[in-house]
Order: C-alpha cells, then sequence, then structure tokens
C-alpha cells in the first residue's frame, strides 16, 4: 500500500513512525500501519466466497452460487478470531466475497470488538442501506470501504454485472458519511475505466468522502481471464500516477487520503517526481520510504486467511504452492511465527530472492520489488520480475 498522500505532503514521516511503533498494536492510526511491528500482521479475512455480484476482476471468483460448505463455522471463526486478539494484530479487515451476506456477520464483528480487534469492512456496498450502515458503526467498525469502478452507472455496472449497483453505492457512501463513519472508494484500474480515474476523484470530493484507494488489477481469480485483454499498459499506468500525484497535490491533505496497492514502485514513481520538481518533501519521502523499508508487505505485515481457512502471505495469493497454513489445523499465530515455513521465509526476503530486471534495480530495497502474483502470472516464477513496473 503506497501513500501518496503522505509522500507527496511529507507527513507520516519516520519520527511518528518510531511513536506509534512503540505503542500498543491497538492504538496505530490507520494511515501509518506499514510501521507496526512484523510478526503482527494486518489479517484480510474473506469470511465467505458469497457474493450479491459477479464482479468481473474478482480476485477469488465469489458469487452467489458459490459453495458455502467448506467455510470456517461460527465457532471455529470465533476460535480464529480468539486468537487474533491474543496476538493483538492491529486490524482485522472483513472482506468476501460480500461480507454481509454472510448470516453470522454480527455475531462475529461483535466477538471480533470483544476481543479488544480494531475492525474495517472491505464491500460492494449494494446492500449498505442508511439502517445498515448504523449498525456498522455501532459495530465499532473504523472504516468502511466501497467499490466504485466507474464514475459513471454504465462503466460500473457492466463490471459489477448487475445493473443499479452503481446507484446503490453512490448511496452507500453517502449513508456512510451522513453519519461519520469513515470510508472510501476502492477502484480496480483497467481498461474498461482509467479514463474515469479523475472523475472518479472529483465524485469523491463532491460526495466528501475521505479516502480514494486504487488496486491495480491482479491475475488472480476471474482477474486471471481479464489480465490479457483489460490490464493496464505502462503509459496507461504513469498517466493514472500523474494524475494521482496532481490530485494528492491539490487536495486538502487532512480531509483526503489517496492511496495504491499491489504496486511498490508506485512510491519509487512518486519519489522520482518529487526529485524532478526540487520538492521540498523529497527528503521526507525519501526517509518515510526507505524506513518501511520493503514496501511489498506479503508475508509479513500483511496476512490472508480465505473462507476455509487457509492462510497466505497476501489477498492475492491464493495458490496452492503459496499456502502456509490453515487455521482449521493449527492456530494463525503459530503459522505466522513459523520461522521454518519457506514460503514465509522467502516472502519476508524478498530482496535477496528477487530475479531478472528486479533484482538489479536500485530500488528494489525500497519497494520489495513490485508484485509477485504478477510476476508468476508472467513468467510462471513468483520472483520474477514484475511486467508492470513503469521503471
Amino acid at each position: 500500500m503506497i501513500r501518496i498522500t503522505q509522500l507527496v505532503h511529507g507527513t507520516g514521516t519516520v519520527s511518528d513512525a518510531i511513536k506509534y511503533r512503540k505503542s500498543s498494536p491497538h492504538e496505530v492510526p490507520s494511515k501509518l500501519l506499514a510501521f507496526t511491528q512484523t510478526r503482527r500482521p494486518l489479517v484480510f479475512w474473506n469470511t465467505t466466497n458469497q457474493c450479491n455480484l459477479s464482479c468481473a476482476h474478482c480476485y477469488i471468483n465469489a458469487g452467489p452460487d458459490r459453495q458455502k460448505k467448506d467455510e470456517l463455522s461460527l465457532n471455529e471463526a470465533k476460535a480464529f478470531i480468539d486468537n487474533l486478539g491474543e496476538m493483538r494484530i492491529p486490524l482485522l479487515m472483513f472482506s468476501g466475497g460480500e461480507p454481509l451476506v454472510r448470516r453470522d456477520f454480527w455475531k462475529l464483528a461483535a466477538h471480533a470488538r470483544s476481543m479488544g480487534l480494531k475492525l474495517a469492512l472491505s464491500s460492494n456496498g449494494t446492500l449498505i442501506t442508511k439502517t445498515v450502515a448504523k449498525k456498522i458503526k455501532k459495530a465499532e467498525f473504523e472504516y468502511v470501504g466501497i467499490s466504485l469502478d466507474g464514475a459513471t452507472k454504465e462503466t460500473h455496472d457492466a463490471i459489477r454485472g448487475q445493473s443499479g449497483s452503481f446507484s446503490k453505492s453512490v448511496t452507500a457512501l453517502k449513508n456512510c458519511v451522513d453519519i461519520g463513519l469513515k470510508c472510501g472508494i476502492r477502484v480496480t484500474a483497467t481498461k474498461d475505466n482509467y479514463h474515469e480515474i479523475s472523475d472518479i476523484l472529483n465524485l469523491l470530493a463532491h460526495l466528501d468522502v475521505p479516502r480514494f484507494c486504487l488496486y491495480w488489477l491482479v491475475p488472480s481469480g476471474r482477474g486471471k481471464g481479464l489480465f490479457a485483454d483489460k490490464n493496464l499498459n505502462i503509459h496507461q499506468i504513469t498517466r493514472i500516477l500523474d494524475i494521482l500525484y496532481m490530485k494528492a497535490k491539490e487536495l486538502d491533505l487532512e480531509k483526503t487520503e489517496i492511496l495504491t496497492v499491489d504496486a511498490p514502485q508506485d512510491g519509487i514513481y512518486i519519489l522520482n517526481r518529487l526529485k524532478e520538481e526540487n520538492s521540498p518533501e523529497y527528503d521526507d519521502a525519501l526517509k518515510l520510504l526507505q524506513f518501511t523499508g520493503d514496501s511489498c508487505s506479503a508475508g509479513d505485515r500483511i496476512a490472508n486467511v480465505d473462507a476455509s481457512g487457509n492462510v497466505y502471505v497476501c489477498q492475492f495469493a491464493q495458490l496452492a504452492e503459496l499456502k502456509v497454513g490453515n487455521v482449521k489445523q493449527q492456530s494463525f499465530s503459530e503459522i505466522w511465527k513459523d520461522g521454518a515455513n519457506p514460503i514465509l521465509s522467502a516472502f519476508r526476503n524478498k530482496a535477496r530472492n528477487l530475479k531478472g530486471k528486479c533484482s538489479k534495480c536500485t530500488y528494489k530495497h525500497l519497494c520489495g520489488g513490485g508484485c509477485r502474483i504478477r510476476a508468476y502470472f508472467q513468467y510462471n516464477d513468483v520472483w520474477a520480475e514484475d511486467p508492470l513496473c513503469p521503471l
């Protein structure tokens, strides 16, 4: 996760990071999650494979017809949550599928809060009515990320596979903003919508939504089928990064946060923009990237647990060869602390395992070599170079 706003404005500096690293993991602000202790990861939990939509780029093939038989039961899920609470992880992200379609969602949320966990929710927004928004706030969720894959209903609805989903997502954002529930727009950039990124940012400002989070398409789940035809080229990627850079400079830092996901090299691109413009924020931005070290947090500060309890290094790495355990068979804390696990060990030492251009890049200790899943898809080698790096 690259916090473009913080880089551009020179905030979230090393001194702040050190301050919060010494704090309890439960007291770390979301904008500084990159600095949390490496063995207490932010956990992305796919609570269910069920979803009321069938989005073209879904990274886990979620949908209305997915089987639920292997999903963690209520008791198994509570035991998993108990373990996360004992670990004192900084944040538990309820994701899916669509988490709100899981019948025991509210019980799970209440149990997680009873264990002292901070909670966030990733949703398509179609089910977040005014009543549901109030329930989410009452359940003490810190943040709700709502998917919006276009600035128009035509674009969004086509990607999401359901007419009227754009209107519902926009309404969901309004419902959250109206009651003071922090929310953000999540957009996956493809050739179908990249030309609307600027307009989506304008919509964000109009709605008073405080966060914009851009995901690059990853060849995982149904995204594999789209990658060849819908993935952006380097020119289109840099065009978007330039838009985000300029918007980050224009927008009020206290009101709006802009970030990208699954492309650590974005931080280097922004750093070079600051250098080219002789920005006074360059030094702070460089220190920020140096302090985080390897900006790819997979297998270290980030973990993923799927609906069946399988543990992976990140939410996009749900491949059999990258599975590191299952919480039905072993507690998450035991899996995650296993220093002998070859997958975890390799991901916690990415720089030494990189191949191709990434292995020779002078920035590899700042970015970690980009996305390993894109490299695997392109070259059948998880340590090959990221084919989408604009550098």
